[in-house]
């Protein structure tokens, strides 16, 4: 009987709808612009964070860096002042990793030597935008990168200096486009070295390829780029997450007895753990999660207000069938419950397309911007759940309205 009962209110519903169509499609188009801003903002969000995370999770949580600089500058007296570190030189880096023996880490030492470099094979050449990095043995590891063809460099290559070469997976796309790179003979700066392997695909990080680089022996690469004020980067792993705040204290009192700091004196260099970063940017992303409510919000209340008229216009239209239903022994509830469905169908409709067109507008800004898509089903549930807040807010005076109805002054409205 119940099941009759909904069916029949449905079909009534569907049948108002049909007899308001103009109105009903420009209140569903209100209810679906907020929903639209709200599933297509948090789409690009959750897309910004999937990336975020997928570029840096590969670092591992258990890794920290030493650098010149901190990854923000400290403020002294609510003003901000400009820190001037002194670079990390090679013997400061070597010193550290000689020095630097907390356990279950492993050091790598690193430097960028170039990034305008034009590598060459045969008689073809790339573009001065390759980036050349002299490495350790540990560099690959400790940053979380793999080879899909060949190996990585051994302790022997670096000890002996060998002239041989990582390359990034964008030189199978072009310079060594159609052979197969392991063995062959690329020419950096008339240097001439062997490809013994090819780096996974990484992708862009905000718009710098991290393909286009060329991996070398770390004192190969001083002997070709002896460029003045070269800055090193100590990168550590530390293979038990839970020695990673020791080992990280451990590695500050080290740099400073490297750098002979007295005890009075800040820290000259910086230390960035591989999640602060991404915890860092995460963070950047709340603001635009925050954005999308605020803005969904401010349109929803519009569409609540637009929804709530259609309803109460439909009542006053229907004064007349209300009394007539009621004459035929329509109770109250009868009469609330058809109209409080036909708001809840007009704003799940308005939700369901919102959804569509704001998971249409995530993608293709998500494709724009080069971010991994995913489906958003955080912003799914609360656009269904948004929808229906609004239909059951929207309806219930309407309802309740309806319900209340004199039926005698109702059969005598015109």
């Amino acid at each position: 009987m119940m099941l009759k009962l909904f069916k029949e209110n449905i079909r009534i519903a569907f049948g108002s709808i049909k007899t308001q169509l103009l109105r009903t499609i420009l209140t569903v188009l209100i209810i679906a612009i907020g929903i639209t801003a709200l599933v297509g903002i948090l789409t690009v969000v959750t897309a910004l964070e999937n990336t975020v995370s997928t570029n840096f999770a590969s670092m591992g949580a258990n890794t920290f860096n030493i650098n010149q600089y901190e990854n923000n500058l400290k403020n002294r007296g609510g003003n901000e002042r400009e820190i001037i570190n002194p670079i990390i030189s090679y013997p400061e880096a070597v010193a550290f990793k000689n020095k630097y023996k907390y356990p279950f880490t492993e050091t790598s030492l690193s430097f960028t030597a170039t990034s305008t470099a034009e590598v060459k094979y045969g008689d073809k050449k790339t573009d001065p935008e390759i980036t050349i990095v002299g490495v350790d043995e540990h560099f690959i590891s400790n940053s979380g990168l793999e080879t899909t063809l060949g190996r990585s460099f051994n302790q022997f290559d670096i000890d002996n200096n060998t002239y041989s070469c990582i390359v990034g997976s964008d030189f199978e796309k072009g310079l060594l486009k159609d052979v197969n790179p392991i063995d062959k003979i690329i020419s950096i700066r008339g240097a001439r070295f062997k490809v013994i392997g090819v780096l996974k695909e990484k992708g862009s990080t905000f718009g710098h390829s991290q393909d286009l680089r060329v991996l070398i022996p770390i004192q190969v690469a001083r002997s070709l780029f002896t460029s003045p004020n070269i800055n090193y980067t100590m990168s550590v792993m530390v293979s038990k997450k839970e020695l990673l705040d020791p080992a990280i204290d451990n590695a500050t009192s080290t740099m400073r007895r490297v750098r002979k700091l007295n005890p009075v004196r800040d820290n000259n260099f910086g230390i960035g753990r591989s999640d602060d970063l991404i915890n860092r940017i995460l963070g950047i992303t709340q603001y635009l999660g925050w954005a999308s409510w605020i803005i969904s919000i401010i349109t929803i209340l519009g569409s609540s207000i637009a929804l709530m008229n259609i309803m109460i216009v439909s009542v006053t239209e229907r004064t007349r069938e209300i009394g007539v239903r009621k004459a035929l022994g329509a109770t109250k509830i009868t009469i609330s419950v058809q109209f409080f469905i036909e708001t809840l169908l007009i704003g799940q409709i308005g939700g369901l397309v919102g959804i569509v067109l704001g998971i249409l507008l995530g993608f293709a800004i998500a494709t724009a911007m080069s971010f991994a898509f995913v489906i958003p089903w955080t912003a799914i549930f609360a656009a269904f759940a948004t929808s229906f807040a609004v239909a059951i807010v929207s309806g219930l005076y309407p309802a309740i309205k309806a319900s209340q109805l004199d039926p005698i002054e109702a059969l005598r409205y015109e």
